[in-house]
């Protein structure tokens, strides 16, 4: 038996199930917002077990918590489902998206202070010194990019005082990794994503708070503009 700060014993096996229910649902919500689980496809039970080494009752748990994230769609008497993309969505996602972050980003900069700049500096330093693709020759995704381009985004606005506003835009932004995912490899053929990363920190260094919030609008409006051409011409004509 381990013993907590204050020399008590802790009983581990009290937390053994709870632990094992939060690793799935975080499993299994890796792999749809990262198109690994496709969208639209059915979350057989049996699959789901045998891939995932789990039981019915914490799958089923964990399934009914991605479904209130609007990750996971149940269908009476026919199951789970990981929830389809559309252009609609995709849209009011983003539009919303834009919307809190910039609100956000302004509250952050108006509240400017010392240590969020220099947390501000260091994230962009990680971010810019990280390559994009793991090869230099195709597209090949690079999970640390993703760590150190997701940090530098949470920075910019986490200076906003509000860690209700700070936990929507995070639902956002890992509901829209998903489409990103999707399109990730044409994006990054027609794309200098470092140069906007680049403007968007300056005028935030430099406090200019219109600037900057214009600069990460126009930042996002991109992202989804070219999600939606490579997912319109994916549809069936």
């Amino acid at each position: 038996m381990e013993l907590d700060l204050a020399g008590k014993g802790i009983d581990k096996s009290l937390d053994a199930p709870l632990t094992r229910a939060t690793s799935l649902y975080e499993r299994l919500k890796a792999d749809i917002l990262s198109a690994r689980l496709e969208p639209g496809r059915k979350l057989q039970l049996r699959f789901l077990t045998e891939h995932y080494d789990a039981g019915q009752t914490p799958l089923r748990e964990a399934l009914n918590r991605l479904a209130s994230e609007e990750l996971v769609i149940g269908k009476e008497q026919r199951g789970f489902y990981v929830k389809p993309i559309s252009l609609e969505e995709l849209s009011e996602l983003n539009k919303t998206r834009c919307w809190v972050e910039g609100l956000a980003l302004a509250e952050s900069i108006a509240n400017a202070t010392a240590e969020w700049e220099e947390a501000l500096l260091i994230a962009h330093h990680r971010l810019d010194r990280t390559p994009r693709s793991l090869s230099a020759e195709r597209f090949e995704d690079n999970p640390l990019w993703e760590v150190h381009h997701r940090h530098f985004h949470e920075t910019l606005i986490g200076n906003c005082a509000s860690k209700p506003l700070i936990g929507f835009c995070r639902q956002l932004a890992e509901r829209l990794y998903r489409y990103r995912a999707l399109s990730i490899r044409k994006a990054f053929r027609v794309r200098k994503v470092g140069d906007e990363h680049a403007l968007i920190f300056k005028a935030a260094l430099e406090h200019k708070s219109q600037e900057a919030v214009e600069l990460l609008q126009a930042h996002y409006r991109r992202t989804a503009e070219i999600i939606q051409a490579d997912l319109a011409e994916q549809q069936p004509a």
